[in-house]
């Protein structure tokens, strides 16, 4: 990390920025803020106003109020007895929207090679239907990914489009830009997307094609990196503002020593280069050399700690572990939509272990067939489906009635007050999800020596 500085502190909460003194941290807000009459909500509803200056400052209060609150969030509600039935928070901050749970890769460190997930497209009905209650409650932001691939999604520059001419401040999306052609680039751009994320997990051909095989086809290194490259020139060749660029690299035994190399391939492309902790709580050594094994269960031992007890590594290779929790803001900052309809706790509870409602009757009639179905494909061995042998069903800590409600409904309902409570009252071990729950943001962390 000689040549490149960090926010190494920011590693601690789980992800950190790389930058050079030659460029500035890039600042999202400040970007969106400076560029807002480029924001496609803003021209599609000014377009027929004399007062555009009017509308401008209204949306540039809205985003920074949105930001601003992104950060503690969860202190504006500091009684824990007041989270009862039908007790009303803010509407959420963001609303993760599972345009397509498929996905064409089959990455060790993914949640989807241990909890099936369906290969699925969301419908674009109901898509319309969440973006209208999105609209009516003044979400600010919504991302239109989950557990898988939006690009497989072939109409989700649609989607994009369709929320930003309904007025939503900011959309965005996570891609592994595997199916990233110029074509699907260009339709992107000029749908409004305001932020595009791109996973690549590291810094050289032979870690990045080990930690992201492909399912259906072979994964290659520089045909995606020539992808995201691509996909810059576009946006330069459209003179486009949006959408800003972000790549993540997710820190791994494999991966960790190979940031400079990482920041050097990305640095003059995109916007925003990151690296993020991979999560790991304790039990399993594959993100330790064998002397931090050693000296990790050393100091476990030494201080009658269990074996279960999460760590976590810095750039560095300093281990770091966690004897106490803290609560989450994420169930008081967003809210997450499967394919279907299924309203999830958090974007850590994969596969909505811990349901907390559904918009939409199909999620509770035909839910668990579609796992099935996945769960026949893995163990006949289909094509796709041969690295997702150890795949299981997901468990269900929590069922919510079944009945369909809308967005309000649910982020104001019984079940997510249950688990609000309980975060404000620090009891995280009460519940299934969390107690074992690999946020980084709910530790806190100290050094062994």
């Amino acid at each position: 990390m000689s040549k490149i500085d960090s926010l190494d502190q920011e590693i601690l909460k789980g992800s950190s920025k790389l930058f050079s003194s030659k460029k500035k941290e890039f600042n999202r807000t400040d970007y969106m803020l400076q560029n807002m009459q480029y924001n496609e909500a803003f021209i599609f509803l000014s377009k027929n106003t004399d007062d555009k200056s009017k509308i401008l400052k209204q949306f540039k209060e809205e985003y920074k109020n949105y930001r601003d609150n992104w950060v503690g969030v969860l202190n504006k509600y500091d009684d824990s007895k007041n989270f009862e039935d039908g007790r009303k928070i803010s509407p959420p901050l963001s609303v993760d929207i599972e345009t397509a749970s498929i996905c064409d890769l089959a990455c060790p460190h993914c949640s989807r090679e241990y909890i099936i997930t369906p290969d699925k497209i969301m419908n674009f009905e109901l898509y319309k239907k969440i973006i209208e209650e999105c609209v009516k409650l003044k979400v600010p932001s919504i991302k239109l990914n989950w557990r898988g691939e939006p690009l497989l999604n072939p109409k989700i520059h649609e989607f994009i489009k369709y929320a930003k001419e309904k007025g939503i401040l900011e959309v965005s999306i996570n891609t592994n830009a595997v199916t990233l052609n110029e074509e699907k680039a260009e339709k992107l751009i000029k749908s409004g997307l305001d932020v595009i994320i791109f996973s690549f997990d590291g810094g050289t051909k032979k870690t990045y094609e080990k930690l992201r095989p492909g399912r259906f086809h072979q994964n290659n290194f520089d045909k995606v990196y020539e992808n995201i490259k691509n996909f810059s020139k576009s946006k330069s060749k459209l003179k486009a503002k949006f959408p800003i660029t972000k790549i993540q690299m997710i820190l791994t035994k494999d991966s960790r020593g190979e940031t400079e190399n990482f920041f050097k391939l990305f640095n003059n492309i995109i916007d925003d280069v990151t690296v993020t902790q991979y999560n790991e709580r304790g039990g399993s050594v594959k993100d330790l050399t064998d002397n931090q094994q050693s000296k990790l269960t050393k100091h476990l031992k030494e201080n009658n700690l269990d074996e279960m007890t999460p760590y976590m590594v810095n750039f560095e290779g300093e281990i770091f572990i966690s004897k106490k929790r803290k609560p989450c803001e994420q169930i008081f900052q967003r809210l997450m939509l499967t394919y279907n309809g299924r309203a999830g706790m958090c974007c850590h509870d994969w596969g909505a272990q811990h349901g907390v409602g559904f918009i939409d009757k199909d999620a509770f009639e035909n839910d668990h067939k579609e796992f099935l179905k996945v769960k026949e494909k893995i163990e006949t061995k289909k094509k796709g489906f041969e690295l997702l042998k150890e795949a299981k069903l997901p468990q269900k800590f929590n069922e919510p009635i079944s009945k369909e409600e809308s967005i309000e409904q649910i982020w104001n309902g019984k079940e997510l007050n249950k688990v609000r409570k309980i975060h404000r009252e620090n009891k995280l071990d009460d519940l299934d999800v969390c107690k074992n729950c690999t946020f980084k943001d709910t530790y806190h962390w100290e050094k062994i020596i």
